[in-house]
């Protein structure tokens, strides 16, 4: 299953953004409203968990400055990973778009789809006002 955000446009150079980003602390600021814990476990691995789902580990896999950051599941029984891929526009603005990917089962991919678009939208759109 892949799922992705909109792409939403920056008003920051590529180098910016990918520096925000690989920053784990500034996720909390990325975060949906309905969530429920926050934990920075390391310089590349941070927990979160949203109200009535449960705890999610998610560790930096790959960088390739200015333009991607993969995070991945640390743990847990599934394999899952999020992809940030910075589009430079100009000298000034980017473009950001985040891509879900993960093996999940039939059952497993329409429980989870919709509250997962949602979640990488909503991270998606507040990058922006968190830059």
């Amino acid at each position: 299953m892949t799922l992705e955000s909109p792409q939403v446009r920056v008003s920051k150079t590529q180098e910016n953004i990918f520096s925000f980003i690989s920053n784990i602390e500034n996720f909390e600021s990325l975060m949906p409203e309905n969530i429920s814990k926050f934990e920075v476990l390391g310089d590349d691995k941070f927990l979160f968990a949203l109200k009535g789902m449960p705890e999610i580990i998610l560790k930096k896999k790959e960088e390739v400055p200015p333009n991607k950051i993969v995070f991945g599941a640390a743990g847990g029984k599934i394999d899952f990973f999020l992809t940030a891929n910075i589009i430079k526009v100009d000298e000034e603005n980017s473009d950001i778009k985040l891509e879900f990917s993960g093996d999940f089962n039939p059952m497993m991919s329409m429980m989870v789809k919709g509250p997962i678009s949602k979640f990488i939208e909503t991270l998606a759109t507040n990058l922006p006002k968190a830059v």
